[in-house]
């Protein structure tokens, strides 16, 4: 399952993620042709010099990776700097292992193979580090911020336009639109960089989508199918909702008849999906220009959070829907200490907004009337 999600420093590597992995193997090996390269002229030297490198290379590289792998949690947990302590010496020990214990008549030899192996430890560390910093929160927030300035002014004033055309008729269904929104923006606006539970996620999806629907009424409907759906996954916060914002602005908004908004989220094995569909139609820039800043967004934060392990895809099936599909991996959200869980019981002042019944059975009534 790899490391938990609060548990990864923002600068040390997750050595349980496949892209880590699958990056350190592919540097490494690359590293070692352009040796041979340096080495050997002749191009009839290098299948036997790359042969002969590979084999204290790649034994070297798996027993690393593979104490690296076992270690995970563990270094995920230590401060930056302890954790290129003890990743320093496990580079040390493969190198004692591999080198000096089958030769221990050879042991000098073993001052080369500890110097390159360090430099290429610092080197992957380095590239790592600068990595993380590039996709750091605070570039993806200024993107997310940059998105989110787009959704608000039009949505709030066609919310607010909306909940006005309903609070005289129906002032319990306006009181919870006026819940929901404040629930959305409370969202839209708190630090958005950790992981969050997945029924949260959707939980919002379906309060946006609510607010639209004050607005946009049958011109709007939504397909749910979330049955399969894993409520204890952790993702990261609004995952879907730049999509969905994007699939009524651009896909219901613009036909004269409206349309279905399809959601489908389920798990296998160990990934989370998420498929989005919405009407299409041909011809339309500004549905391309607008789906493209959605999806890049999402594919950074994704990036961010799980590098390779997650991915996203976005289509037009049939010239009539368009598709986003979102792969993650599977991460649970930790369980919480049994004296942690006691002290946030409800009723004991923990300082959390607990949902009274009245505000539950308001927003159910406002569903039930979507």
């Amino acid at each position: 399952m790899g490391v938990k999600y609060n548990e990864i420093s923002p600068l040390m590597p997750d050595w349980r993620n496949l892209g880590i992995v699958l990056r350190t193997v592919l540097g490494v090996n690359f590293g070692m042709l352009l040796v041979v390269l340096a080495r050997h002229g002749s191009a009839r030297e290098w299948p036997l010099a790359v042969t002969e490198l590979a084999g204290s290379v790649e034994p070297f590289l798996i027993l690393e990776l593979t104490l690296l792998w076992l270690c995970a949690p563990w270094l995920a947990r230590l401060p930056y700097w302890r954790g290129v302590t003890m990743v320093t010496v496990i580079t040390i020990v493969c190198a004692v292992i591999i080198t000096g214990l089958p030769h221990f008549a050879l042991w000098p030899g073993i001052v080369p193979v500890l110097f390159w192996s360090l430099l290429a430890q610092g080197i992957f560390l380095y590239y790592f580090h600068a990595r993380n910093r590039m996709l750091s929160p605070v570039v993806i927030e200024a993107k997310l911020q940059a998105l989110q300035a787009r959704i608000r002014p039009h949505f709030l004033f066609n919310s607010l336009n909306a909940v006005m055309s309903i609070v005289r008729h129906d002032p319990h269904q306006a009181e919870a639109a006026l819940q929901d929104m404040a629930d959305l923006f409370r969202v839209l606006m708190r630090d958005n960089r950790d992981l969050a539970p997945l029924a949260d996620e959707v939980e919002l999806c379906r309060q946006y989508l609510g607010l639209e629907k004050l607005r946009l009424g049958s011109r709007l409907e939504v397909d749910w199918n979330v049955k399969s759906m894993p409520i204890d996954a952790m993702v990261p916060p609004l995952v879907l909702q730049p999509l969905l914002e994007n699939a009524i602005h651009h896909g219901v908004e613009t036909s004269s008849v409206g349309g279905t908004i399809s959601v489908n989220i389920f798990s296998v094995r160990d990934e989370v999906h998420a498929i989005l569909r919405n009407p299409y139609r041909s011809g339309n820039e500004r549905h391309h220009r607008g789906n493209r800043i959605a999806v890049a967004n999402v594919r950074a934060r994704l990036a961010l959070h799980f590098d390779a392990e997650a991915g996203m895809s976005a289509k037009v099936i049939n010239d009539e829907t368009y598709e986003a599909h979102i792969r993650m991996p599977y991460r649970r959200k930790p369980s919480e200490p049994a004296h942690q869980t006691s002290r946030a019981a409800p009723g004991t002042g923990n300082g959390k907004e607990q949902k009274t019944p009245q505000r539950a059975g308001k927003r159910s009534l406002h569903r039930s009337q979507q």
